[in-house]
C-alpha cells in the first residue's frame, strides 16, 4: 500500500513540476517535451512515473503525442480564452475600449513588474525589440513595425515572471496581438507625427523597464495606452460627422 501510494505522489509530484513549466512559459504552446528518459533523469523518476504523468496532462487535453514524432504542447491555455472572445471582438467592434481598458491595467501591471524582475537576457531582448521597432519606422514598414510593437509587449509580459499575468497573457495572446497589430496600423496611418509618438511612448516604456524604474514603467505604459485610446476615441468621433455627410452627398446625386 505504501508503495503504491509513493508512486502516486511521485506521478503527481511530476505532473505539478510539468504544469509549472507550462504556467511560467518554459515549455510554451508547440515546444516538444524532453524525451522520458532524459525527465526521468531530470526529476530522479522512473521512466515509467513520467510516462503516467504526461499521459495524464494529455487526457487534459495540455499535451499531445504525434506518432513517431514525441509529445507537444497544445495551445488549450491559449484558446480557453481566446476562442470565444476573439469572436466577441470580431463581432462587436464596441468592445475595443473594453481591451483598451484591459490592456490598461494588465500591461501596466506587466511593465511594472518587468523592470523589478527581467534579467540580463530579457532586459537585452526588450532593447532588441525596440532596435527593430525603430528600424522599421525609418523605412516606413508599418505592417513590419506593427509586428515588432506586439512582440515587444509580449516581451515585456514575459519578463513580469508573474505565472498569473503570463497565463492570462498567453491565455488571450491572439486577441491582444491581434488588437495591438491592428490599433498600432491604424494610429500609424493617421499620419507621421503619430507614429513617432508611438514610437517615443515605447521607447519610454523600455527604457524605465530596463533602467529598473518600475513606477516609471507602469506609469509610461499606462500613457502608452491612453494615448491610444484617446486617438480611437477621436477617430470615432470623426466618422459620425463623416457619416451624415455622406448620406447628404448620395441623396444629393
Amino acid at each position: 500500500m505504501a508503495t503504491g501510494m509513493q508512486a502516486r505522489g511521485r506521478v503527481e509530484t511530476v505532473m505539478r513540476l510539468l504544469e509549472t513549466a507550462l504556467l511560467d512559459g518554459s515549455l510554451p504552446a508547440g515546444a516538444q517535451l524532453p524525451a522520458e528518459r532524459l525527465l526521468a533523469q531530470q526529476y530522479g523518476v522512473s521512466r515509467n512515473t513520467v510516462r503516467e504523468a504526461v499521459q495524464r496532462l494529455a487526457a487534459r487535453g495540455l499535451v499531445r503525442s504525434r506518432h513517431g514524432a514525441g509529445v507537444f504542447v497544445t495551445d488549450q491555455l491559449r484558446t480557453g480564452i481566446a476562442s470565444p472572445w476573439s469572436q466577441l471582438v470580431a463581432d462587436h467592434p464596441a468592445l475595443r475600449d473594453d481591451i483598451l481598458e484591459f490592456r490598461r491595467v494588465l500591461e501596466g501591471a506587466t511593465a511594472y513588474f518587468a523592470a523589478q524582475r527581467a534579467s540580463a537576457d530579457e532586459r537585452s531582448q526588450i532593447q532588441s525589440l525596440l532596435t527593430e521597432l525603430e528600424q522599421a519606422r525609418a523605412a516606413d514598414d508599418q505592417h513590419g513595425e506593427a509586428q515588432a510593437d506586439a512582440r515587444l509587449h509580449e516581451s515585456i509580459a514575459q519578463a513580469s515572471h508573474n505565472t498569473m499575468f503570463l497565463h492570462l497573457h498567453t491565455s488571450i495572446i491572439g486577441m491582444l496581438r491581434e488588437h495591438i497589430t491592428l490599433n498600432g496600423t491604424g494610429l500609424r496611418q493617421q499620419d507621421d507625427a503619430t507614429s513617432q509618438q508611438l514610437l517615443a511612448q515605447h521607447r519610454t516604456v523600455c527604457e524605465a523597464i530596463c533602467a529598473k524604474r518600475p513606477e516609471e514603467a507602469r506609469t509610461a505604459m499606462q500613457s502608452h495606452i491612453d494615448f491610444v485610446r484617446t486617438r480611437f476615441t477621436n477617430m470615432d468621433d470623426a466618422d459620425s460627422l463623416v457619416g451624415p455627410i455622406d448620406k447628404q452627398a448620395g441623396g444629393a446625386a
